[in-house]
This record gives structure tokens, C-alpha cells and sequence, in this order.
């Protein structure tokens, strides 16, 4: 994304998420901006703002609740304090996200770690790791 290179749009994968977001939680506010980033669900709960984030699976749970916990930040940074739900309705279930300061600290460490690649002249070199299969990135990697 630094190098503006962007996945593959018709990868099937994002297809069916795209749909997954798109029918499912009729009643809340959808894909919200927030300057660079898109929000996928927004309500108010018990008077508190929520912020969700629709995936197909629990499979990647950790990336997804990083990629929350940013959309927190970004939100706190602004003075909006929210809190967060990852959504799998697939599997019919939901998971709160806190921004407490573990995982704030934790946001942290990983941006510390995805800039030092992004500084770098050249990237890495290419490894083959379980998340490949589905990557919409993969034809930059394996081409």
C-alpha cells in the first residue's frame, strides 16, 4: 500500500467479503471514511459508539483485530472515543475489541515493525507462509 500497489479487485476471496459486508447487519451505517480508512459498520449501543469490522472467518483474527484497533486509534485521535466488535457472520458470532494500552502498545510494535519494511530500498525477498494461498497480494510475490 506505501507503494501504491493495490490486491487483486477480482480475487475471489475479496469478492466474497465484499458481499459478506454487503448483506449482512442491515440496520447499522456502513462503510464509513475515516480519511484513509474504511469502516465497515458504525451504531450507537447502550449510548456508546461502536465500530465494527465484517470478516468472512474468525481465521484471522489477530490481523483483524489490529486492523480494529488502528480504526480505534484513529478514532481516540480525534476525540471520539468508540468502542469495537469484529463481526463473523458466517459464524454467527461477535467479539468485542478494547483500545486498552496492551493493545495500543501492541498496535505500536507491529507499525514500528511494518515501517522498517517500508523504508527498506528492496523488499523482502518472497517466502512461501500458510497466507499465501489466499492472498490478493500474491501475484506481486510469485510472478
Amino acid at each position: 500500500m506505501s507503494r501504491q500497489l493495490t490486491a487483486d479487485q477480482d480475487d475471489s476471496n475479496l469478492e466474497i467479503g465484499r458481499y459478506i459486508q454487503e448483506t449482512s447487519y442491515s440496520r447499522a451505517k456502513k462503510e464509513v471514511h475515516l480519511g484513509h480508512a474504511k469502516i465497515d459498520l458504525i451504531r450507537r449501543k447502550d449510548g456508546d459508539l461502536v465500530v465494527g469490522e465484517v470478516k468472512k472467518s474468525s481465521r484471522y483474527k489477530e490481523s483483524s483485530r489490529m486492523q480494529l484497533a488502528f480504526y480505534l486509534r484513529e478514532l481516540k485521535q480525534r476525540g471520539i472515543i468508540a468502542k469495537g466488535e469484529l463481526h463473523f457472520p458466517e459464524e454467527k458470532r461477535k467479539e468485542p475489541v478494547v483500545l486498552d494500552e496492551d493493545l495500543e502498545a501492541k498496535l505500536l510494535a507491529v507499525e514500528k515493525d511494518i515501517l522498517q519494511i517500508m523504508y527498506r530500498d528492496l523488499p523482502p525477498s518472497p517466502r512461501r507462509v500458510r497466507w499465501c494461498r489466499q492472498c490478493a497480494y500474491a501475484e506481486f510475490c510469485w510472478a
